[in-house]
């Protein structure tokens, strides 16, 4: 099985814990794809978004956490703009099972939020919207 190239565009201060459950339990020898993280280690200074681009026009998919804050993150907001505008298709996952996750900035009316579970993230990775 080959490996996706991911970027993990996600609330760099709420929601870390997520990014790095996602790309964790990507690794278990059970979970149904495999995905090669190039997405960002720590914040950026400076001109982050060029810093960024070249890694989301790397990537095959761009996945989207969204948390209890995610329509207050500036970040996965610009991140989203430049998956656009590099033409990478992304998917939003509902990151917390139990609270309510809100919705980016910047989406398509036509996106949508997926449950996170292995089986739709697989489906998701393979094109299956």
């Amino acid at each position: 099985m080959s490996k996706t190239k991911v970027f993990v565009s996600f609330d760099f201060d709420h929601d870390q814990d997520l990014k790095t459950l996602f790309c964790g339990q990507a690794d278990h020898s059970d979970t149904p794809f495999e995905i090669s993280d190039i997405s960002l280690k720590q914040a950026l200074l400076g001109d982050w978004k060029a810093k960024i681009r070249p890694r989301i026009r790397n990537a095959e998919q761009v996945v989207v956490i969204c948390g209890e804050y995610t329509h207050t993150a500036t970040g996965v907001t610009a991140e989203i703009e430049i998956a656009q505008e590099e033409g990478k298709p992304y998917f939003l996952l509902k990151g917390r099972s139990n609270k309510s996750c809100t919705w980016p900035k910047g989406i398509y009316n036509t996106d949508k939020m997926y449950t996170w579970t292995w089986d739709n993230v697989a489906k998701l990775l393979d094109g299956q919207r």
